[in-house]
């Protein structure tokens, strides 16, 4: 009897033992272990990052580190780590947190507009991806890649078209650059290279001279407007004469794209750049900022006209005032100059 005892009495306190055994498991498998008050949190893993690494991103937001560990030990987690950005929601257990590492990389929207160097769009990406601005500007700047795609020092800006893209956050320098190459060609659709070629330009060139066109006004309704008077004054060849090209002639020669001109003088206007259009003729040699989709559909897509010439219309800010003759824009520009002149601005 006594043995019989003994043996209910192991084997009891041996289920006891497995019992506690499994509820520890289970609940560090599926217990909730987040922290966090906010409905999600994202975690960013990068590509070279090891479990330590991992660890250190959850640190704040769950409750308890060594449980995760150990299910990702279990789980095979720890030699098997995927890079991206993740989104853990508030309540998950170690499994669904770990599952969601594994196979849940969830996209970014990368977003740009005007840049007008390279340099700055690789600063602008670095703040919504992987890659490093360096590494990007090296990418962007690739000679060998340039060739192959007929891209140059010049017009290398212009492959890359502003918009709104999604991309995994663990994308690389050169992996985005590419898509970019991919979005440019699909941009340039057989509708919009047959416009291109109707007006004598090429894709270049058109962006090139949408660019200056973006520099000149803000209004997305005048830009129609403000392309026909260029694309006027290259039928008659005459100079484009425009201001922004002269702007960026000087940012280009310092190389700080930072410097505010408000007026260009007319020593500005002696300078010896192919961007300056008050001397060299035609569209500049690549553009002087990123033109917006609306910048480059205007030139393909210009208001027809006769004018030649704008000012800035200060009765009316952000849009000008359109003359034919040489004379109509010189009474129209004296109310610009007086009113430049009112609010002391000399450069």
């Amino acid at each position: 009897m006594n043995l019989k005892k003994v043996l209910w009495a192991t084997a009891i306190l041996g289920l006891l033992i497995c019992g506690f055994i499994s509820y520890q498991i289970y609940s560090a498998i599926f217990s909730p272990n987040t922290q966090f008050n906010n409905d999600e949190a994202y975690v960013y893993i990068a590509s070279d990052a090891t479990f330590s690494d991992v660890k250190a991103s959850l640190e704040p937001l769950l409750k308890d580190l060594s449980t995760f560990e150990a299910v990702a030990k279990r789980k095979g987690y720890m030699t098997n780590i995927k890079a991206g950005k993740y989104a853990l929601k508030k309540g998950m257990n170690n499994n669904e947190i770990i599952n969601t590492l594994r196979s849940a990389n969830i996209p970014v929207q990368v977003s740009f507009n005007n840049q007008e160097s390279v340099a700055l769009l690789a600063g602008r990406i670095s703040e919504q991806i992987e890659a490093d601005s360096l590494s990007l500007l090296q990418t962007f700047n690739d000679s060998n890649f340039l060739k192959e795609t007929k891209f140059d020092d010049d017009t290398k800006l212009a492959m890359y078209i502003p918009n709104t893209y999604e991309f995994f956050w663990n994308t690389d320098a050169e992996s985005f650059r590419d898509r970019m190459k991919t979005e440019y060609d699909r941009f340039w659709n057989e509708e919009r290279l047959q416009k291109a070629e109707d007006l004598g330009l090429s894709p270049n060139e058109v962006t090139a001279l949408a660019a200056v066109v973006q520099k000149e006004t803000a209004k997305v309704d005048e830009r129609p407007r403000v392309a026909g008077v260029y694309l006027n004054r290259i039928r008659r060849g005459m100079l484009l004469q425009a201001d922004p090209t002269v702007i960026y002639a000087i940012k280009k020669e310092t190389g700080n794209y930072d410097t505010i001109i408000k007026r260009v003088l007319f020593r500005d206007l002696e300078m010896d750049s192919p961007y300056n259009t008050y001397k060299y003729a035609g569209v500049p040699p690549g553009p002087i900022t990123m033109p917006d989709i609306s910048s480059i559909d205007a030139v393909l897509n210009p208001e027809k006209h006769d004018y030649l010439y704008f000012v800035a219309d200060v009765s009316n800010f952000g849009y000008h005032m359109f003359a034919k003759t040489l004379a109509q824009h010189n009474r129209n520009k004296v109310q610009y100059t007086r009113w430049l002149n009112q609010q002391k601005v000399m450069r």
